[in-house]
């Protein structure tokens, strides 16, 4: 009896330790997202003191209309000077491609999209003038889209087609929705995902809870030990956010830290700041008194929370990439190279 009680007792002591977090080998990346424009040298300093070693790159979007049919906008294209500091970032192309566009797409229009992706994605590599320099090498695309139930089946066609025609890598990114539900959603057909650990409330749904990051929001989706089907990368926010709303109704979001709101709104409630006076913002934003803002950023405590969340219920394989959301001066103002290094760190912990 003895015996078996310890058999028992050691067994478990090996089962609590296989349940427990294990350190994480990361590689801190972040994503380059602001439309229409280029890394500043600020931002690359950055890049450089926090040793990134990826920078996962917006180049363009895709929707759809019926005079172009699928057209890419909000276009990103990087330079030669830009990059001449980062020889150990590795550049990720990145496409947002736009979930509406599956209703009007069949699978011969998809293989010309596919095409059209690749084809661009060639081409931002290498400059305009010249021999075409290449300005940067890549060996893996990442695609952004919000898939729905209706639309996996077109949009995991579209995957394979990229895959297949590039001859790269192809990542993804995976909200919570599909990640805890993959028997709905489907799994994609791509070589890794990147859990977006983020943005869990439509912003203008909840007005009492944080729309970039809400710690028990997060805990309904990462609530048990899940390995998912492919090998998982995780992208959390540093983003900031405010939204004016006028009569009630939103207006529009602004970018200002909550001690930039501060400065001429007074805090009403939790989230919540009402203007004093009339304000102008930035020469281009009229303000009025009594409109209404809510102010929305994260704290390194939330994204430690949320970290511990994850480390306890994601499993991962090997080397995973760590990904802030996202790279601009604002970044900084909200956090220092210290604080974004040991949300780096703390999945090594």
């Amino acid at each position: 009896m003895k015996k078996v009680f310890l058999i028992g007792f050691v067994l478990s002591l090996i089962l609590s330790c296989k349940e427990k977090s294990q350190p994480v080998k990361v590689s801190p990346a972040f994503y380059f997202w602001k439309s229409n424009s280029g890394l500043g040298e600020t931002e690359s300093k950055h890049l450089k003191d926090l040793n990134v070693h990826k920078l996962y790159v917006k180049l363009f979007e895709v929707d759809y209309n019926d005079v172009q049919g699928n057209f890419p906008y909000e276009k990103n294209k990087l330079s030669s000077y830009e990059l001449r500091d980062l020889d150990s970032v590795k550049i990720i192309p990145t496409i947002f491609i736009r979930n509406g566009i599956f209703q009007y797409n069949d699978e011969k229009k998809l293989d010309k999209l596919a095409d059209d992706i690749v084809f661009l994605i060639d081409k931002y590599h290498k400059d305009d003038y010249g021999d075409k320099e290449v300005l940067f090498e890549y060996d893996e695309i990442q695609i952004d889209c919000d898939w729905t139930k209706t639309t996996k089946d077109k949009y995991f066609y579209l995957l394979k087609k990229i895959k297949s025609l590039s001859g790269k890598k192809l990542s993804c990114t995976l909200r919570l929705y599909p990640y805890k539900y993959p028997d709905i959603m489907g799994v994609p057909p791509v070589d890794r995902a990147m859990l977006m650990c983020y943005n869990l409330i439509k912003p203008l749904s909840e007005k009492g809870k944080n729309s970039i990051l809400d710690i028990e929001e997060l805990k309904k989706y990462l609530n048990h030990k899940t390995e998912y089907q492919l090998p998982l990368d995780v992208a959390l926010p540093v983003f900031y956010w405010s939204q004016l709303y006028q009569n009630n109704q939103f207006v529009s979001l602004l970018q200002l830290t909550t001690k930039e709101v501060q400065s001429f709104a007074k805090n009403v409630k939790p989230l919540w700041y009402e203007v004093q006076n009339d304000t102008t913002i930035n020469y281009s934003t009229y303000l009025k008194a009594g409109d209404q803002i809510k102010s929305e950023e994260i704290s390194t405590t939330q994204l430690q929370e949320a970290i511990a969340v994850i480390k306890e219920n994601v499993v991962f394989d090997g080397e995973t990439t760590i990904s802030l959301f996202d790279l601009k001066k604002g970044t900084f103002k909200q956090f220092s190279n210290e604080e974004i290094s040991s949300i780096y760190s703390a999945f090594n912990k």
